[in-house]
């Protein structure tokens, strides 16, 4: 028996389109217009700025669903009493294969043969590693850092996982015997560069670092120093500080630093299974089941 019923927006796309919920009055985005009337719940999906904040302080608001992981474009204008949902489980596995794709790529000097490749050039291009051995730190040990530590384990790497309660000491013990560093920490006023000049200067010159979490978990300038000094191996970036990446950014120029442009989670059918992930919540709250993803806005994830 449904619990209630209620009016809920949603993107104004085609599988959101076709879904059908029994108990929800769906509501579409049309023209980029916000449509007249209250709604219960927000399905968020790439939606400009300004209509975004308008629809968060619509008086009936009770929810917020945002099929992202990050939730930094949200928390900032969400009224007091909104509860808050992201969809990490929708992303969780691209970002831990996308993680692995940048490890292996590293590893294997794919970047500099590619490079090579551009100047017609058929020459070895400089050390290579396997992930067999390696001491892979994944410093946000959550969903994806379980997942991607699943996926390594195969390889042979060996990985220890820092969380938020990980101590000072956890950290610069395991940073000074890091082969890699994957950074997969959300954005909050604690994890702020916490990558930086200091942390830096803990880890093995042989080092990787791999940022898929937030941007500013790194220092760029402690970064582009570092990489300066050959004081790291090298750095492979999902995120940036800032992004996009501006053209005047050293880090373009870096022989050893791989960049793709917040491409982690993407995939084919990432619309089609934000759908699908939408519908289940739906179902979910419309049963008085419970609803995966709740935010500790206190925590900011």
């Amino acid at each position: 028996m449904l619990e209630y019923t209620m009016r809920v927006l949603l993107p104004d796309l085609p599988p959101f389109r076709a879904l059908s919920v029994p108990g929800v009055t769906p509501v579409y985005f049309e023209s980029g217009q916000v449509p007249p009337g209250e709604v219960e719940g927000f399905v968020l999906w790439f939606l400009r700025p300004d209509l975004r904040r308008t629809v968060l302080h619509r008086p009936g608001l009770k929810w917020v669903l945002t099929l992202t992981a990050g939730i930094d474009h949200v928390v900032a204008d969400l009224p007091p009493g909104v509860a808050l949902y992201n969809a990490h489980a929708l992303h969780d596995r691209a970002v831990a294969q996308h993680a692995v794709a940048l490890m292996l790529a590293a590893g294997r000097g794919l970047h500099r043969y590619r490079d090579a490749q551009r100047r017609r050039e058929w020459a070895d291009s400089g050390p290579m590693h396997t992930l067999e051995g390696r001491h892979v730190v994944i410093w946000g040990y959550g969903h994806i850092g379980r997942l991607l530590d699943g996926m390594l384990a195969p390889l042979g790497a060996h990985v220890t996982g820092l969380t938020s309660r990980s101590t000072p000491h956890d950290i610069e013990t395991a940073l000074k015997t890091a082969d890699d560093v994957v950074l997969l920490l959300p954005r909050t006023p604690a994890t702020r560069h916490i990558l930086n000049a200091e942390r830096l200067a803990l880890l093995p010159s042989s080092a990787w670092v791999y940022n898929l979490g937030r941007g500013d978990l790194i220092d760029p300038d402690a970064l582009n120093a570092a990489l300066d000094a050959r004081q790291l191996a090298g750095a492979a970036l999902d995120v940036t500080e800032p992004e996009p990446l501006p053209a005047s950014s050293p880090l373009w120029d870096h022989e050893n630093v791989i960049l793709t442009p917040h491409v982690g989670s993407t995939t084919d059918d990432l619309i089609v299974r934000g759908a699908a992930y939408a519908a289940d919540v739906l179902n979910a709250m419309q049963h008085g089941q419970d609803v995966p993803g709740r935010v500790d806005l206190s925590r900011g994830y």
